[in-house]
């Protein structure tokens, strides 16, 4: 049985006072809701269509709630059964005294993006997303939207749009803009065809017998993952490396990476199984309290009786400000931080989260979020793998059977962990976390027997994303959720190399070459007495041993060990420089390279997803076009890696090679200005590849979200202060 919905408390309706609209706009709602019973066919589930012209135009008159659909692109694997999604949401609208509109907007796919112009593009079209879910949503006069929610940028872009739409009606004194979100179903991971995985076998085998175990490592760690874009990447890279020491041709790579490909997506698309930005967004969006339960981890679109229950939900929210998207934002902002945090989401969130925010008009920064994320242990209790049969399908196939409850589950597990969650933060059911958390069938996460991903019991008493701080720098975040414990200890309180690359481009083209260590050992780009200091600082149990051996010998050895540590730094990859790219490329570069994954941390001013083995460093500020530290640095500077304290230092090597470990960097600027000038003018040739009408001038930097600045500058209210909890009307 619909719930009816009940008209708009406005003095002002567009469609009564400007005749215009009603004369466009019914042949608009009449042709959705005539496709979308095609569409659904012998689906269909109503009485007889009586969508007229007529009756159209008397809701219109009416003010009855103007709902908007907002879909993605079919050019995202996300997207493509948006039109499924879209027909069900509309009929349903209608059928609940609604008027259903639906439009979409374009969605970047970051995957498809990687390595090309695009990635300069990515984070733009977060801000661009948003002006046009404005631009549309004010010149048509929606009152809420039913939002198919996507994948990389759309998401957050979205809700950032939503939030500032709301806050700009609350100010004109209209009613509060609601919205609930309906994300995309997860796409199942593909599978290497049994012909195929014997003959990348066969591979590995030749390359044993060549003297390349590398090779052979590399490759089987990659069959051993579900096929994804990203596990492509992954493939591409050792295989490069095979053909460069000729155990396949090149004709043989190319036919490989065409049987993988194919193999990898299935036809109905969805958001890909890992726990990258797409599915991340999804978990912090439902920790926003802006997804209904019935459809946030599905395996495929979702059903009429679950759109249904989305969209019934309207009914409790229409005229209440309680539950108006920046007030439900900020209500539940530390629930979201919470579950970010607690599911190791995606690094680009900490700046996507930041940005809604501030489009929401609340003052808010990256130290606002760490501030949250710190001011109580939230543990981990996602146990997700690629390799083991736990990434996000697995998830979505354990809710839809009835065994746990999506984020549900993981928000009371985090209470049950001690972690302070508001439960009387509202949601889009039109109830709070305490109402929907009162039914306790199947909310606990020990209901998953076999192969859990959301736990009851900690993996460890930390997670999430950390902001660390430094002598050359002033914020950059790292993701320490993603690193095991054995792989921080490896890397924490160490002092690393640092390799440098002025862009992506460059470091690329390096980190695929197979002999790169060997072609810095051979041009001795870290100084002899350096390399020594650094043994002594990283291992002092073996400098009794090693310390006789000559520089060739001793670098082998601290490679063999683990003991080498070298920070891999991409400058000139901010927001204002070249867009803010995703490190994505270089990141599994490295990743697919046996010795050097276990030496490297990768530092730079662009942003991230995921993480290498060791810690992935990104979102740096002040970024490198305008002045920052990382600007300055060289090949062979030494940096200290105190990880767990949030901090790097760059470090005096005068007094480390003395055996003291003393941080100091503002004498390297000036002695590096010629450097730096020559650096900021390749920038800014670099720069003239990206559009000049999607630069992100005029914007605030990675710890203040990326946003226009007339944004930043109108977001004045207090988070903590300006913000409802009553769900009841009155």
């Amino acid at each position: 049985m619909s719930r009816r919905f009940p008209p708009i408390h406005n003095q002002t309706n567009p469609y009564r006072d400007n005749v215009q609209g009603k004369a466009n706009e019914p042949i608009c709602v009449a042709g959705l809701l005539d496709r979308s019973k095609q569409i659904l066919g012998s689906a269909y589930d109503g009485p007889a269509p009586d969508w007229t012209l007529e009756e159209i135009y008397n809701r219109l008159e009416e003010n009855a709630p103007r709902i908007a659909i907002i879909g993605g692109s079919p050019d995202h694997p996300a997207h493509i059964m948006d039109s499924v999604t879209t027909a069900r949401a509309a009929i349903r609208i209608w059928q609940n005294g609604g008027v259903p509109f639906a439009f979409s907007t374009p969605v970047m796919c970051d995957g498809t993006a990687q390595s090309n112009q695009g990635m300069s593009y990515s984070l733009q079209s977060r801000n661009a997303v948003a002006q046009m879910v404005v631009n549309q949503i004010e010149a048509h006069s929606y009152h809420g939207a039913f939002v198919i929610q996507g994948c990389d940028k759309q998401p957050l872009g979205v809700v950032s749009a939503l939030a500032h739409l709301d806050r700009i009606r609350r100010y004109r004194g209209e009613a509060p803009f609601f919205a609930t979100f309906a994300p995309a179903h997860v796409l199942q991971g593909g599978t290497i065809p049994a012909e195929l995985y014997a003959e990348l076998e066969q591979v590995a085998a030749a390359a044993e017998e060549r003297g390349a175990p590398d090779i052979a490592h590399d490759l089987r760690d990659a069959m051993a993952y579900i096929l994804q874009c990203s596990s492509n990447t992954a493939f591409q890279g050792v295989l490069e490396r095979a053909v460069d020491r000729g155990i396949i041709s090149r004709a043989a790579h190319k036919e490989y990476e065409k049987r993988l490909a194919v193999a990898t997506c299935d036809g109905k698309g969805g958001v890909c199984a890992f726990n990258g930005t797409g599915n991340s967004s999804r978990h912090l969006v439902a920790g926003l309290g802006l997804v209904h339960p019935a459809v946030e981890l599905l395996t495929a679109p979702p059903s009429q009786e679950q759109v249904n229950q989305a969209v019934d939900s309207l009914a409790l929210m229409i005229n209440n400000p309680v539950f108006g998207v920046a007030n439900l934002m900020a209500a539940n902002i530390k629930n979201a931080i919470r579950i970010h945090s607690a599911s190791g989401g995606s690094t680009n969130l900490m700046m996507h989260l930041v940005a809604a925010m501030l489009y929401g008009g609340y003052r808010f920064s990256l130290w606002d979020l760490d501030r949250i994320h710190h001011e109580h242990p939230v543990p981990d209790l996602f146990d997700y793998s690629l390799t083991q049969g736990r990434d996000i399908f697995a998830l979505a196939v354990q809710c839809c059977s009835g065994s746990i409850r999506g984020m549900e589950t993981l928000f009371y597990e985090l209470m049950q962990n001690g972690v302070p969650m508001d439960v009387d933060a509202p949601t889009v059911t039109g109830t709070t976390w305490r109402e929907r958390l009162a039914d306790q069938a199947r909310l606990s996460a020990e209901h998953v027997k076999d192969n859990p991903i959301i736990l009851s019991r900690p993996r460890r008493p930390f997670s999430g994303v950390d902001v660390l701080t430094g002598n050359f720098f002033e914020s950059a975040v790292v993701k320490i959720s993603g690193m095991t414990t054995a792989q921080l200890d490896e890397f924490d309180k160490k002092v690393a190399f640092v390799l440098y690359y002025e862009n992506e481009d460059d470091a690329n083209r390096s980190l695929l070459d197979s002999h790169l260590l060997e072609t810095v050992k051979r041009a001795k780009r870290f100084a002899e007495e350096n390399l020594r200091a650094v043994l002594r600082h990283n291992a002092p149990h073996r400098l009794e041993d090693w310390q006789a051996l000559d520089y060739d010998a001793l670098f082998d050895r601290m490679v063999e060990e683990g003991v080498l540590k070298i920070a891999v730094v991409i400058s000139g990859q901010g927001p204002v420089a070249f867009g803010m790219p995703e490190m994505f490329t270089p990141m599994q570069h490295i990743n697919a390279n046996r010795n050097l994954k276990r030496l490297a941390t990768l530092i730079s001013d662009g942003r991230y997803s995921g993480v290498t083995y060791g810690a992935a460093i990104g979102h740096m500020t002040p970024e490198a076009s305008l002045g920052g530290g990382i600007l300055y640095l060289e090949t062979g500077d030494l940096l200290y890696l105190n990880l767990r304290d949030r901090q790097i230092q760059f470090i005096n090597q005068a007094a480390f090679c003395s055996g003291r470990l003393q941080f100091s960097f503002e004498e390297v600027k000036a002695e590096r200005a010629a450097l730096a000038d020559r650096r900021l003018a390749t920038i800014r040739t670099r720069q003239r590849q990206v559009a000049a009408s999607n630069r992100m001038t005029g914007h605030t930097d990675a710890a203040h979200g990326v946003v226009p600045l007339s944004v930043f500058e109108e977001a004045v209210l207090d988070y903590t202060a300006d913000v409802a909890f009553e769900t009841r009307k009155k």
